[in-house]
């Protein structure tokens, strides 16, 4: 590295009488931008210079600036055009033309190592990479040894000097080919890539390291490899995907902290695999040792009989003080084996932080999510991430990317699990930088965590660190790497550890002495075999409660009352009715827009409707018991955010909450300025992504409980390409982390002939992840339905994901419809009874879910069927024993009960429904289905098919 104190030539003034045609083209390009954009702002002599050459050519400076390089003054570029390099005075016209070929080349010298120089820096530590390096010989820019004598000039930014070319090339071998790798020049704007060029190449970054930051540094470091030797000496054999050989990570992250606190951060949020965990939990986040311990020893495991997870998948929150001494809150998410996913739920969980705090400029709040070099170029979800980044709904002002690249997957080595040069080339599709780094050389590191942490905060973008290292052991502590990477393992054998190299390093220095470094060894030893001994004590761990913001809510099993069964405390919504005349007046404001708004005719006749909804004239369609379901809890001051694709308009052309202005363009939404004190109501328009969205959607719901957080699937049959999310996320992270989640999933459902993609949401599957009361499955009919349920989830203290099943053509059906009255007197009810007069006169009993009622209901009445009653289960799970019986107590003993639906018996509510109750429910009904015939696929292809199917089911239904 070059230090500050390096000489280097003073940047050469141009005067009145030099040729600027000797200058780089682009150079002075730059500066005449300046002239033209504030005159004050050049240096006098080229202001004199540019004034000169508009008077001479008989244009303004403003012409003179808009004129293109080919046909500005001659006089600057020369003959023909930008001139390649200078033409200095003496030599004639052919050493001139010598030194303009020299000055050319040299210029595309430089250029070479900025793009390319990363290609041929010493990244691996092991030293045993045989990636093709780039040429960056003298020969490829068509410049001899005899050139190296040769005054070049060097341009960057505004500064330009004379150099010697082979003090040049030392220089750019020394900024770009040693142990960092600068990979920017993909970057589109030229301002961007100034100014990394400007922080690599000025050397104002480059300094000696203070002798404090030097021993921070090795204290991490220390304190990282004693850790992983402690724990493998206390617990031979036991998993801890340790970080021998990646030990830099820990004291990367003590600096980016440290450098992210000072820069005013105050939240930071961590999402990374399970490899290295246990030493972050410990040496980062502050989680006391002996609770690691104890859950080593595992004394109390009859606390989490069923449940629980292991310990290297767990994280952890935590108030600290820095170095520097800043607070800052370090929040470690919890992730299951499915490596990547978590990047976007940690997003997801600081964009809530920072919506709920106010953070609008995102400059409070960052990311860090850790990745592993084969998952980080393997796994979909990272595309998916990486893409949510400058998207207006997903921003959270710049994430952190550190790459932990161990060269190696599982056991697989980078040149078959990539098509890639880098792991990190997915990270191109960005306008971000990229950097290399030899993990080896904590130094080396330092400098780019100052310049990644600068780059974020000036540009507020993602930016990414590939920390080059090694896994001293195999991939857990069972393997032996040795057998699919023999020579890899040969290298890293005779690979001093990075803390005793860099000990060296310091105390060659005089900057520690080896009595000191042991004293800071010995004192972390002693304190974690104190740490030890307590956890040797310790019969029971203890089990954190929900706090901070989720003080007032609770998880568990939904409440009940055992000792009188009629009276269930489940069944008792809170208070979610809405008086008619303000449901009335909320109406009216949605429908209105500014005076100077100019809609699509078709939305002035939704708007229109809605007026006639407010007056009584017309029936609740469904998109406007939402939208007063989402109005009134934003005035209420709940937050609602509500994403998927094309969400604000909705997939069936429904609900138009953001609507655009015919003329110009420009946005309204509907939700706007409905009262002073409402809460904001966002609904985004997500990209063309399910696990992405969905995880981020997640993460907001763990971080903000009182928003209103629901994502959307286009259909619902998509949510299975977000299954990861499902189930190792919503579905159980309360049994495995105790973690609360409030998310609503909208899943568009029912069987219209669109095939088997548009069909089912794959009810059968969220049933089968029910348990224990974890999640809630429903299934809403009516639009008075809907609106209840969704107050219900937010003003319940009660908090578990809400798995909506949403309708299409129920959307517009002209008999699903609600009144006003129902969402002023009414609640959500989870079943909903036959109103037939005379129950007793019953010979069989329907029940189902969903559209299929309507369906049931319109061939009952056709047919004058009134010895059949149909019931509604709105809500699947949970659903409590006594509530289905209370429905059937007015059935006579041994009367059929038929479950109908629409999707084939193997899948839908049957399977379960069947599982739970048998063939004979509460040993009064015999019990048997209605379904289509049993099938691989969802649904037919075929709309005649599938009309002929929805007879025939409608005919046995009744007849059966």
């Amino acid at each position: 590295m070059i230090s500050e104190s390096t000489p280097r030539s003073a940047p050469a003034e141009p005067s009145e009488d030099i040729d600027l045609a000797c200058y780089n083209a682009t150079y002075v390009e730059r500066l005449l931008q300046k002239y033209l954009d504030d005159r004050e702002a050049v240096p006098e002599n080229w202001r004199a210079f540019f004034d000169r050459e508009a008077e001479e050519n008989g244009v303004s400076a403003a012409e003179l600036g808009s004129r293109p390089p080919s046909f500005r003054p001659r006089s600057i570029f020369g003959e023909t055009g930008p001139a390649p390099g200078p033409a200095t005075a003496g030599g004639g016209t052919v050493g001139n033309v010598k030194l303009q070929k020299v000055q050319y080349a040299s210029d595309q010298l430089v250029n070479g190592y900025r793009s390319r120089g990363h290609f041929n820096a010493k990244l691996d530590p092991l030293n045993i990479k045989n990636k093709k390096a780039t040429n960056l010989s003298l020969e490829a820019f068509g410049l001899a040894r005899s050139d190296l004598d040769q005054r070049v000039y060097y341009s960057s930014g505004d500064k330009i000097e004379q150099i010697v070319l082979e003090d040049l090339i030392k220089r750019l071998d020394d900024l770009y080919c040693k142990h960092i790798g600068y990979q920017f020049t993909h970057i589109d704007e030229t301002d961007v890539q100034q100014w990394i060029i400007d922080r690599i190449e000025h050397q104002s970054h480059i300094k000696e390291l203070p002798n404090s930051v030097q021993r921070q540094i090795l204290q991490r470091l220390t304190e990282a490899t004693v850790f992983e030797e402690f724990v493998r000496k206390k617990y031979v054999g036991a998993k801890t995907f340790s970080l021998f050989g990646s030990e830099m990570l820990i004291a990367m992250l003590d600096l980016l902290i440290d450098r992210a606190a000072s820069n005013h951060v105050r939240e930071v949020v961590l999402g990374m695999p399970h490899r290295g965990r246990l030493n972050v939990l410990t040496n980062i986040i502050g989680q006391p040792a002996r609770e690691l311990f104890a859950q080593f020893n595992d004394v109390d495991f009859h606390q989490f009989l069923g449940g629980g997870d292991v310990k290297y998948h767990l994280g952890n929150s935590v108030d600290k003080k820095t170095t520097s001494g800043n607070e800052v809150h370090l929040s470690l998410c919890f992730n299951p084996s499915h490596l990547e996913f978590i990047n976007p739920v940690a997003l997801g969980r600081l964009r809530a932080k920072q919506d709920r705090t106010g953070d609008d400029q995102r400059r409070r709040g960052m990311a860090v999510l850790i990745h592993g070099d084969a998952a980080f170029i393997g796994e979909g979800v990272v595309q998916e991430t990486l893409n949510l980044s400058q998207l207006e709904g997903y921003k959270v002002g710049g994430t952190v990317h550190i790459i932990v690249n161990n060269q190696i997957g599982f056991t697989t080595s980078y040149d078959d699990s990539r098509s890639t040069r880098y792991c990190t080339d997915i990270a191109r599709m960005l306008q971000i930088p990229i950097f290399h780094v030899n993990g080896d050389d904590p130094e080396a590191v330092a400098d780019v965590v100052s310049m990644a942490m600068d780059f974020r905060e000036k540009f507020q973008r993602d930016v990414i660190i590939d920390l080059v290292c090694y896994r001293r052991l195999g991939h857990n502590e069972a393997d032996e790497p040795s057998f699919t990477q023999p020579m890899m393992y040969k290298a890293i054998d005779k690979q001093l550890p990075i803390r005793d190299s860099y000990l060296n390093r310091l105390v060659e220095q005089n900057r520690i002495s080896p009595e000191e470094a042991n004293a800071i060894s010995d004192e972390y030893q002693e304190f974690l075999k104190k740490e030890y001994d307590i956890a040797q004590e310790m019969k029971e761990r203890s089990l954190r409660r929900p706090e901070g913001v989720w003080e007032e809510f609770a998880g568990g099993l939904e409440p009940t009352n055992d000792e009188d069964p009629e009276h269930d405390p489940a069944d008792e919504c809170p208070e979610t009715r809405i008086p008619i005349d303000r449901s009335a007046e909320i109406l009216r404001m949605l429908a209105t827009v500014p005076e100077d708004f100019h809609r699509n005719r078709k939305l002035t006749r939704i708007a229109d409707q809605r007026r006639e909804m407010a007056d009584g004239h017309r029936s609740l369609d469904w998109a406007a018991a939402e939208a007063l379901a989402f109005a009134t809890l934003s005035m209420e001051g709940h937050r609602i955010r509500l994403s998927g694709q094309d969400s604000q308009r909705g997939t069936f052309n429904q609900r138009h909450s953001v609507l655009h202005d015919i003329n110009d363009g420009h946005e309204h939404c509907i939700f706007t300025n409905l009262s002073q004190k409402q809460a904001p109501v966002e609904i985004v328009n997500s990209p063309l992504s399910e696990a992405g969205v969905l995880g981020f959607d997640y993460g907001y719901s763990l971080d903000y409980p009182n928003a209103l957080v629901a994502w959307e699937a286009q259909f619902g049959d998509f949510s299975n390409a977000a299954q990861v999310i499902i189930d190792q996320f919503m579905a159980s992270a309360e049994d495995k982390w105790r973690r609360l989640s409030g998310l609503v999933l909208m899943l568009p459902h029912g069987y219209e002939g669109q095939g088997p993609e548009h069909s089912s949401a794959r009810l059968e599957r969220f049933l089968w992840l029910a348990a224990e009361d974890n999640i809630q499955v429903a299934i809403p009919t009516t639009p008075a339905q809907y609106f209840h349920i969704l107050r219900r989830q937010m003003k319940r203290t009660w908090k578990k994901p809400l798995i909506l099943f949403t309708p299409k053509s129920l959307l517009r059906h002209p008999a699903a419809v609600s009144s006003l009255e129902e969402l002023a007197n009414n609640k959500f009810e989870r079943i909903i009874r036959d109103t037939r007069e005379n129950p007793e006169t019953t010979s069989r009993v329907i029940m189902c879910s969903g559209k299929v009622y309507y369906d049931l209901a319109h061939y009952r009445d056709e047919h004058q069927r009134h010895d059949v009653a149909i019931i509604r289960v709105e809500q699947p799970y949970p659903l409590k024993n006594h509530t289905v019986q209370a429905v059937l107590d007015q059935y006579q003993d041994g009367v059929p009960l038929y479950w109908v639906q629409e999707e084939p018996d193997n899948m839908g509510v049957w399977p379960y429904w069947k599982l739970r109750y048998g063939h004979r429910m509460f040993e009064r009904f015999p019990l048997s289905v209605i379904a289509r015939e049993t099938s691989s696929s969802p649904a037919t292809g075929s709309k005649a098919a599938h009309e002929y199917e929805q007879q025939q089911l409608l005919e046995r239904a009744f007849n059966t």
